[in-house]
Order: structure tokens, then sequence, then C-alpha cells
């Protein structure tokens, strides 16, 4: 991997552009192809200063895989899946994506078919991005930018029972008829009125906001076989009291 990091290494304005090489790589400007994985910290975290919101709702990142890859897309020295397995760090292509494989055709690369026909969606919110990245641009639509992603799938009719609907006031109603709820709402705002858990605990109960709202992401995990599935159990309404107070 170290070869294939070095390698990358001088090619101009590549990514990431104006940045010392001292700010990801122990030997910093000194950095030759024995040393170039040789890092400061963790990649998640180096590559989530500059895109915490990419990393926050993405493919996983930093475990050992179960099945062996394929030699283009290289492990870390522990042997663990990172950024750099699907990214080129020093590339200077958009996405900047090892290979030409792209969409479906990408994640069939290291899933086979019968992975995502298990999913709910047949993988169909997967294969679109590995990142619900939200750095780019808002919506006139006054709700948070991860939900309007997977509105765009699960927005009026969809083939598995997936859908939803959200009205003017930002009410999101399940076809199933289960759980409205308000999503693209402040949570810090609500919580002024009174009745919701501390906000700096809900990322210990997998309850993730986007820009401090509610959203789709958090109640339902994107990026996993079960794809939509609960971030915790609302057996006895645990889930509700992960934020509303009792």
């Amino acid at each position: 991997m170290a070869a294939l990091l070095h390698a990358d290494v001088g090619r101009g304005n590549g990514h990431p552009a104006r940045t010392d090489c001292g700010v990801c790589h122990l030997a910093g400007p000194n950095v030759d192809q024995d040393q170039a994985s040789k890092l400061v910290s963790s990649q998640e975290l180096l590559c989530a200063r500059c895109h915490a919101r990419a990393i926050e709702v993405s493919h996983p990142s930093g475990f050992a895989p179960k099945r062996s890859l394929p030699a283009e897309y290289p492990l870390d020295w522990k042997g663990d899946l990172t950024c750099s397995t699907c990214h080129l760090p020093h590339g200077r292509e958009p996405g900047l994506l090892r290979g030409k494989k792209h969409g479906k055709d990408f994640c069939l690369t290291c899933h086979d078919q019968a992975f995502f026909r298990s999913m709910k969606d047949a993988g169909t919110s997967m294969v679109i991005s590995g990142h619900l990245d939200v750095s780019r641009g808002r919506s006139t639509i006054d709700i948070d930018v991860h939900s309007l992603h997977c509105l765009g799938c699960h927005a009026g009719s969809h083939s598995d029972g997936g859908s939803v609907s959200i009205g003017s006031s930002g009410v999101l109603r399940h076809a199933s008829g289960a759980a409205p709820h308000p999503i693209g709402r402040s949570y810090r705002d609500a919580s002024k009125r009174g009745g919701f858990q501390p906000e700096n605990q809900l990322a210990q109960k997998k309850i993730l906001l986007s820009d401090g709202r509610i959203s789709c992401i958090s109640c339902h995990e994107a990026y996993k076989k079960e794809h939509g599935k609960l971030v915790v159990s609302n057996e006895r309404s645990a889930l509700c009291l992960a934020c509303h107070a009792k």
C-alpha cells in the first residue's frame, strides 16, 4: 500500500491541494515510499478534518474485512479497510476513486449480488454513493440535506414498501402509517421548550443530527446490510426515549 500511496505523491495540484505533508505523514516533507503509510493518526480521523460530514454517514471504514479484496483495493498495514482502500489520497479525478468502475459496478468489486438482494431496496440507495456527503449546496426545501438524499429514493412510490411523504409542516409520514415525525427541525431549538434529552448525549445512543437538525439518519442507519434499520431498537419506546424525556 505504501507504494500505491507514494506513486500518487508529487502530481502537482492533486488532493489535498496546498497542504503540508506533515499534516498527515509522520515523516513530514521527507516522505518516501517506505514511510508513506506512517501517518500521524488513523485515516478516518485525518480525512474527517475536511470531510467530517462524509465520514459521519458513509460506507464503514477502519475495520478488517472478512473477505479478501482485489489487489487494486489495498488494506492498510493493520489489514484494515480504510478511506484509501477506495480512494486515491493524492488523486486528481472527481471522487478520487481507484480504478475506472463507478456505481454498482464499483460496489460489486467487493460485494456480490446476494449482498444487495437481501436489502429492502436491493441496494439502490447504497450504490448511488459511498457517502451521504452534504458539503455541497442546500435546497430550497426547509429540511436537512441528509434527508433530502434519502427522499431522492424514498419519496413517493417505492417498490419495497419504503415510501414516505412529507408535508408542508415538515412532518415525514411512512407508507406503513408508523411513526410520523418532523424532520429538518433544530433539536436545540426544540430542547429549549423542554421535554428532550441533552443534545450531548445523543451520539452515545447512535442518534445523529444533520447540521443540528432531526433527520432520517437520526433514526435509520444508511450504510448497513439491513438498509434503513433503526439505530437502536424501539422496544418499549427505547428509540423515542433516546431524544424525548419521560
